[in-house]
């Protein structure tokens, strides 16, 4: 079936936040606790797509999952880098919405200019558990990424502590002088 990718609106917010609040709940995916209302996800939409490409992917009207840019590091001599987040609805996970997802942002990134790509992925310390495994990690290897760091036990949640990994992608050269 054909998935459309198109840009995420404010009034998507409430089926984003459905997908978004499994993973807070039920995961350690993401190291935010409490699920946000409506209202203040929607402000986090509006807020990224005054600079960045916010995305969905849709398949008969259903969104399957979003994935946006952000600043990497809010100073001027970063501007050509950003930080990725994607979240795919649970049932739609290894179905390919991932990869189309990160490949659109990919290409809407390299044509604002975007050089560098990061993700910071919460990966377990040591062994994978009921919360957590090292899926993501392994899909953004699968994209091209590198691991560029890790920075241990630094979340708590569930009672557990938690490690996160900053991975890496290069796009384009950086022959231009900005």
């Amino acid at each position: 079936m054909y998935v459309e990718i198109r840009d995420a609106l404010e009034s998507d917010a409430e089926v984003l936040l459905e997908i978004y609040s499994h993973y807070i709940r039920n995961t350690a995916v993401t190291f935010e606790i409490d699920v946000p209302s409506v209202a203040e996800f929607s402000e986090r939409i509006s807020r990224t797509k005054k600079k960045f490409p916010y995305i969905c992917a849709v398949r008969d009207g259903k969104i399957l999952g979003y994935a946006y840019a952000s600043s990497f590091i809010e100073r001027s001599a970063c501007r050509f880098s950003v930080e990725l987040s994607i979240y795919v609805n649970p049932d739609e996970r290894g179905c390919g919405v991932g990869r189309l997802l990160y490949g659109t942002l990919e290409k809407r990134l390299e044509e604002i200019g975007i050089k560098n790509m990061y993700a910071y992925i919460a990966v377990p310390t040591e062994a994978e558990d009921e919360y957590l495994s090292f899926d993501s990690k392994k899909f953004h290897e699968h994209m091209g990424f590198v691991t560029a760091g890790k920075f241990t036990d630094c979340a708590n949640k569930f009672g557990r502590w938690y490690s996160l990994v900053c991975m890496e992608k290069m796009l384009g050269t950086k022959d231009k002088e900005y």
